[in-house]
């Protein structure tokens, strides 16, 4: 075979194994944000 189709099978190997690889599942923790009380205007 040519070195172009051993290329080709090989990097469509490596995109199988790749996509058929257990998916790390990446954790994010967001922070609330925190709660503020309005002011308040006395206009009297």
């Amino acid at each position: 075979m040519s070195k172009s189709i051993k290329a080709v099978m090989a990097l469509g190997l490596v995109a199988f194994v790749a996509a058929c690889a257990p998916a790390e599942e990446e954790v994010v923790y967001v922070e609330p944000a925190p709660v503020q009380a309005e002011p308040v205007y006395n206009k009297y």
